[in-house]
């Protein structure tokens, strides 16, 4: 449950519908769905296998692995890649947790009641220019992040995750079924499934994969850490399809629940990061009893951003706790402290530093190609080659435990020749047009 909700975030919720927007609909929406079943399944099964096989964190799970198969120890710092990469989105990351805590309490307060489309656009503007008000929602997310690690995993997270994840779930099916009542539903659903094939390009594969990778937690070291928390009984090719089918159901819903919306005021499908907190106020502000349903969806939204932190700083804080011999607790708020201070370029990115372009991105831009577009699908790559080819069979098919033998065969086939060479192409192409 820990690791659904690390997999069921703001990357269902929020990067989902304004990547998919940036990339043409639908027919980013069927590479996305591809890249899920075809790349994504395997190598989280693989991650988690890793994980429980390797009993320690990303640096100690590959090196043990890599000694126990007679491989180059050099193959632990795919663990230190992970690593870096999840720290990196977490300096974006964290300043759209701190939106989503200061949404849930203009929600609540009734800020968004007769809410319209310029008044919601000014609102969200008004906040990054607000540096100072950034930060502060922003250090809140991290400092609940940091009290649910100090809780431990299955303390802090799986009690919270058995409740709340499945309101989150009811609460965006009753607003997709809200929208099924006006035409403008049939237009989302068009945008989100009638694919044009010609707008899919190596870009957009790219894209897809990077988003495939993110959203489901693929290479950023967070479902390895819980696959070392996971009891040797407990059937990985159940939870892998457990993660994938809910991760993959949020975003679809999220689809659903923000296209039609956009559509229904107007608005630009390809309206950038700030897509979900310009539609929603609007939405919120026109429904029955809109107070009280706006302010529960941002506070089940904002559980599901705190899952998902927890899944990228866990393993940051494990590593730490080992390298540096301090206490659990004492590593918990030294990097929360460290995280912080790295959030505040993604804050500044959006005012003061907003005309700062490098390789023509800004910083956050920068970050988002370098981690997503990068770091993710080679991290997934070198999962793959390790878990098909260093890895011994044997270790593996101990862990990956099908119901048929034939079923692990193909499994393991998959993973070893095809999916390692798709992952490549994908990445050069994408990188070199």
């Amino acid at each position: 449950m820990a690791a659904v909700g690390f997999a069921v975030g703001l990357g269902n919720i929020w990067r989902f519908p304004y990547i998919t927007g940036e990339n043409g609909g639908a027919a980013f929406v069927l590479v996305y769905l591809a890249c899920v079943l075809i790349i994504g399944l395997p190598i989280v099964m693989s991650e988690i296998a890793l994980g429980r096989r390797g009993q320690g964190d990303p640096l100690q799970t590959f090196g043990r692995l890599a000694k126990a198969s007679g491989a180059a120890p050099l193959w632990r710092w795919v663990g230190g890649l992970n690593l870096l990469t999840a720290f990196l989105i977490m300096a974006t990351y964290a300043t759209v947790a701190g939106w989503v805590l200061y949404y849930l309490w203009s929600a609540s307060s009734g800020a968004f009641s007769a809410i319209d489309q310029n008044a919601s656009n000014v609102y969200f503007e008004t906040l990054l220019a607000s540096p100072l008000v950034m930060f502060g929602w922003m250090a809140l997310a991290m400092t609940l992040t940091g009290i649910i690690i100090s809780g431990g995993v299955q303390k802090g997270i799986e009690r919270a995750v058995r409740v709340l994840m499945p309101l989150l779930f009811l609460l965006m099916v009753g607003l997709v079924v809200y929208n099924a009542f006006h035409p403008s539903f049939w237009a989302g659903w068009d945008y989100l499934f009638q694919a044009d094939f010609s707008k899919i390009t190596p870009q957009v594969f790219l894209a897809a994969i990077g988003q495939a990778f993110f959203s489901i937690g693929v290479a950023m070291a967070g479902l390895m850490i819980f696959g070392a928390y996971l009891p040797p009984g407990q059937s990985i090719v159940r939870y892998g399809f457990l993660i994938i089918v809910a991760d993959t159901a949020i975003a679809l819903l999220a689809g659903l629940m923000i296209f039609p919306l956009v559509f229904r005021y107007g608005l630009d499908p390809a309206g950038g990061v700030g897509l979900i907190f310009k539609v929603l106020p609007i939405a919120f502000g026109q429904l029955p009893y809109g107070v009280l349903v706006g302010g529960l969806f941002f506070l089940l939204l904002s559980v599901a951003a705190m899952t998902s932190m927890v899944g990228f700083v866990e393993p940051l804080v494990a590593t730490l706790a080992r390298l540096s011999g301090w206490s659990r607790l004492k590593s918990t708020w030294l990097m929360i402290l460290a995280l912080i201070v790295v959030s505040l370029v993604s804050i500044l990115t959006y005012s003061t530093w907003s005309s700062l372009q490098i390789f023509s991105r800004d910083l956050n831009g920068l970050i988002d190609f370098i981690s997503n577009q990068v770091l993710l699908p080679v991290g997934g790559l070198l999962i793959a080659v390790f878990a098909g080819w260093i890895l011994k069979r044997d270790q593996l098919a101990a862990e990956v435990v099908f119901p048929r033998a034939w079923q692990f065969r193909f499994w393991y086939a998959l993973l070893k020749y095809p999916l390692p060479g798709i992952i490549l192409v994908i990445l050069i192409s994408g990188l070199a047009t």
